[in-house]
């Protein structure tokens, strides 16, 4: 394996970059050669004239007095590690593109990057305030690429990221690339999930130990989970979403985009809707994607729960009817109140429907036997 480490220029440019916080939160905007991304291409010397001209000098001048020494030690303390693009534990799918980070500042197991190449990884992006539907289907998206031996990226926010994040860690590998340090749980309620990311997964950041998140810190990471991967997924997201930004970013690079299909009258579902019309590979479970990126049938998902019990099929196509409450499905079905409740407590734990907390019953994706043998 590639051992973690870092030149002392590239590291040098992540710190540079957190004391710039908040210099850059006043300049970067939406204007073409202003977003964070376009001013991530530009040497120290410009970018300090751009986002701090007076005291350019000044921070110029701090940033190069650090000494190798103590940078160490800081990544040491935050139990992180760094990589820069001149070397061979980074990303080979980063280091071409003109915005690429020069530096990368890790927590949790180096060896997923090693050799990572785009092939091997899938981004799944979407909005924060997500639908049922949505979390349902990204954390189930999450935990089959996993299964499949894909590495999901995601950014850890709330709704989408973190449910795809969810079903990778139960099943296999994710990586979660934030917009502050790599030691700071952002948001702080996904700190457990945080956690066990950093145990099983990786934790990535082109910013130090300690940086504080910005505004322009979280487009600027979409650009690093757009070029992991070989293929961004966009679960839910409003037209406006800047969960697009990613996918913008993943076409500037030659990625594919998939994107999956909802209610046309949701608001949630506007913008991957509209990316399908625009031909986005059409993801209705993991196995979409996989064929979608590595050629049809080259891997397939072995189906991971177990067969229906008699009885179980017909309350599970009564759920898939609409009837989404145990005296639906009672009414639905002819059974008595307690034996429908029953079988809908069994289908969930056998992982075929999930129940919100209002009482409702939600399908998953997972395959019926019925299906199955199609």
């Amino acid at each position: 394996m590639a051992e973690p480490g870092a030149c002392l220029e590239c590291l040098r440019r992540s710190w540079l970059l957190a004391a710039l916080g908040p210099y850059v939160e006043k300049v970067a905007t939406g204007e073409v050669g202003s977003r964070s991304p376009e001013l991530l291409r530009l040497s120290n010397e410009d970018l300090l004239k751009v986002a701090a001209p007076k005291i350019a000098g000044q921070l110029l001048a701090r940033v190069e007095a650090l000494p190798e020494k103590r940078l160490a030690e800081e990544l040491l303390l935050a139990e992180c590690w760094a990589c820069c693009r001149h070397g061979d534990l980074y990303p080979d799918s980063l280091r071409d593109a003109s915005d690429a980070p020069w530096a990368l500042i890790g927590r949790g197991d180096p060896r997923l990057l090693d050799g990572l190449e785009p092939f091997e990884a899938v981004t799944i992006v979407g909005a924060r305030r997500a639908t049922s539907y949505g979390r349902e289907v990204a954390r189930e998206l999450g935990r089959e690429l996993a299964a499949a031996g894909m590495v999901v990226v995601s950014g850890l926010a709330f709704g989408i990221d973190a449910c795809a994040h969810r079903g990778a860690v139960e099943a296999g590998r994710t990586i979660a690339v934030l917009g502050c340090g790599p030691d700071v749980a952002y948001p702080a309620s996904h700190r457990s999930l945080w956690r066990r990311i950093c145990e099983c997964g990786l934790v990535i950041s082109e910013f130090p130990p300690g940086a504080t998140p910005w505004r322009w810190t979280f487009p600027a990471r979409n650009r690093i989970m757009a070029g992991l991967a070989g293929m961004t997924v966009v679960v839910e997201a409003a037209t406006r979403s800047g969960s697009l930004i990613t996918t913008d970013l993943a076409v500037d690079l030659g990625r594919d985009l998939g994107a999956v299909p909802g209610p046309v009258t949701s608001r949630a579902s506007a913008g991957p809707n509209g990316l399908l019309a625009s031909g986005a590979h059409v993801v209705r479970d993991a196995q979409d994607v996989l064929d979608a990126l590595l050629g049809p049938g080259r891997k397939r998902i072995e189906p991971a729960r177990p067969d229906l019990a008699p009885g179980l099929e017909a309350v599970l196509a009564a759920v898939e009817a609409g009837n989404s409450t145990c005296d639906a499905v009672a009414t639905a079905t002819g059974l008595a109140g307690p034996a429908a409740a029953a079988a809908l407590s069994r289908l969930e734990l056998l992982g075929y429907l999930t129940c919100s907390s209002l009482g409702t019953y939600l399908r998953t994706l997972s395959s019926s036997p019925s299906q199955l043998a199609l």
